[in-house]
């Protein structure tokens, strides 16, 4: 299992990937934010948040940019990518397995392919096959994502198909999929890593007009609580979807503004990663997330070292009653957000192994505040 959690993926045709694409999506990305937000007033103004809490982004969005602007690539095979040939499909993805070298990777990369069933099925196996077969050497924590998912059938057949130290990510886009939530994790074998929500082909499936089809869409909200109870405690991490409105063209704020909502709507409800599509995203996602996590900090610093220092007893910090439950919730909010960058562990103003250590990775029954 991955030791983090990326807060995005970004995905993109398997035709272009070069071992390069972060430090290149990142040249554009910072392009982009001084083209258009040279400094903290007009990102505030363009997220509508707080002059203070956009002054306390900026500085961390330009050095993410800087230094890790992608934390995750999926390369694809799938709707980024078209029907080809079979010719020129297998010399693309033998071309992208012989770039997984070198140092500047991103520290997180998989391969989305056609889906294992219909038509495609042949395809997308010997995309597999012609991959796996050029590779050099797997990257540590490499992924294939499956698509378009029906039954736990198609999770079999992958895993029959990739090497045994290679992870598998589930694509929830069909109402087929979201019925047998449990059964294609028992078909994974302990070996899926993440569920990503395909929300535009779901919102189809469930007969959506493409007019209206959006991640704020209810039924979205609906599916995602389905997948958040079916994977709770599994160790499976999360996904939304993509912003399908890009921030590109004379007028992008109102885009860049849409995504900067929905990235940090989805982790409201405890999906903390999602789609990147275009690298002018970039700037939208990071600050969406430092945001999330620099907003109200110092109250919920306070709450977790108060709670240490009463020994795990339920305490109160103005109005805020915590007990160990919410000192759980709070131990995993510090932790994604030094793992994002953040903050640093320092600022946390107690050490996270110390508070783990005091909940056991859990709620221990001798804590429970009854």
């Amino acid at each position: 299992m991955r030791n983090r959690q990326p807060v995005h993926v970004l995905y993109g045709g398997g035709h272009l990937f070069q071992s390069n694409v972060s430090s290149k999506m990142g040249q554009i990305a910072l392009r982009f934010l001084d083209n258009h937000m040279p400094n903290a007033e007009p990102l505030a103004t363009a997220f509508g948040i707080p002059l203070s809490l956009a002054k306390a982004v900026y500085s961390r969005l330009r050095h993410k940019l800087e230094t890790e602007p992608v934390e995750e690539v999926r390369i694809d095979f799938e709707d980024g990518y078209g029907s080809r040939s079979d010719a020129e499909e297998d010399t693309h993805a033998e071309a992208a397995a012989k770039q997984l070298t070198g140092d500047l990777l991103p520290p997180f990369l998989g391969l989305r392919i056609k889906a294992l069933r219909g038509k495609t099925q042949r395809r997308g196996l010997r995309t597999l096959d012609r991959f796996f077969a050029a590779v050099e050497k797997v990257p540590d924590d490499f992924v294939v994502t499956l698509p378009k998912i029906v039954g736990p059938e198609e999770v079999e057949l992958l895993l029959a198909n990739i090497p045994a130290d290679v992870g598998v990510e589930l694509m929830i886009e069909t109402t087929e999929a979201l019925d047998c939530l449990k059964e294609l994790h028992q078909a994974g074998r302990g070996r899926v890593t993440a569920a990503h929500f395909g929300p535009y082909d779901f919102l189809a499936s469930c007969g959506i007009a493409a007019v209206r089809e959006s991640l704020q869409h209810p039924i979205c909200a609906a599916a995602r609580t389905e997948m958040l109870f079916a994977y709770a405690r599994t160790g499976i991490h999360l996904s939304d979807g993509p912003t399908r409105e890009l921030p590109l063209g004379d007028f992008p704020m109102e885009a860049l503004a849409l995504h900067f909502h929905n990235v940090q709507q989805a982790m409201e409800v405890g999906f903390y990663q999602g789609w990147d599509l275009h690298p002018a995203q970039l700037p939208a996602r990071h600050a969406a997330v430092f945001a999330f996590y620099l907003n109200g900090l110092d109250h919920h610093r306070k709450r977790l070292v108060n709670f240490m220092e009463a020994s795990a007893h339920a305490t109160r910090i103005g109005q805020t009653f915590d007990d160990v439950a919410t000192a759980l919730g709070l131990l995993n909010f510090f932790r994604r957000a030094v793992d994002c960058g953040a903050i640093e562990e320092s600022d946390v103003g107690v050490s996270l192994a110390e508070v783990t250590q005091l909940l056991g990775g859990g709620i221990p029954t001798e804590l429970r505040v009854v």
